[in-house]
């Protein structure tokens, strides 16, 4: 599982912590979180992410 990082502030999705505040659970690998979800941080789009 590798993780993602917002291009737009820094923020790093880690799919061992998953997003539970927007409904991503722990374990959710980044290509399986839905289209229309948001960086947590700066609102960026999830095409605005990058595998690090």
């Amino acid at each position: 599982m590798s993780n993602y990082v917002c291009e737009i502030c820094g923020y790093e999705y880690d799919p061992e912590i998953g997003d539970a505040d927007n409904g991503v659970d722990v374990g959710t690998v980044f290509e399986d979180i839905p289209k229309d979800w948001v960086c947590p941080t700066c609102g960026a789009a999830k095409e605005d992410f990058k595998p690090q």
